[in-house]
């Protein structure tokens, strides 16, 4: 299972292709060979890359959704929409759909952070607004982890 750490600040070529960090690069290592699917986010502003492994298991929850009740159609058809394959070139660049980019406000400068089995690819604007977003952490901590228990804790 993969964990992947990290934010860099990464550019846009003129062509739309960015290089995939250093840092990525080597915990992908195992699998970058794969390739990657490319989509956007469901809440935010931003893309997600997913290791092509990542990406089967979430099609194959996915697919698991019958498509004879209305709301799962639209959310399999919304999910899905947009979603892209990509592989990084001899250079180690992928190219990022325009369609895509223009979704997540992408400019020449991006951020580009692990965030567990997937990638986000932010605008650096949108990255910031969204690190500033007024978010209190203490309650939120405890309303996302509160009744999760620990190995140790009986109960």
């Amino acid at each position: 299972m993969l964990n992947l750490l990290g934010e860099y600040d990464c550019k846009l070529d003129t062509k739309g292709r960015m290089m995939l960090p250093a840092g990525l690069k080597k915990q992908l290592q195992e699998v970058v060979h794969d390739g990657f699917v490319i989509n956007r986010d469901m809440f935010d502003r931003c893309l997600v890359l997913y290791p092509m492994q990542e990406w089967r298991a979430v099609s194959s929850e996915i697919g698991k959704l019958n498509r004879f009740v209305a709301k799962n159609v639209r959310f399999i058809r919304k999910f899905n929409n947009g979603a892209t394959s990509v592989e990084l070139d001899a250079a180690g660049r992928m190219l990022i759909p325009s369609a895509l980019s223009e979704f997540a406000d992408l400019k020449k400068e991006v951020k580009v952070a692990g965030n567990g089995d997937r990638i986000e690819i932010w605008s650096k604007a949108n990255y910031e607004a969204m690190l500033n977003e007024d978010v209190d952490m203490a309650r939120l901590s405890e309303d996302v982890m509160g009744d999760i228990k620990n190995d140790n804790e009986q109960g």
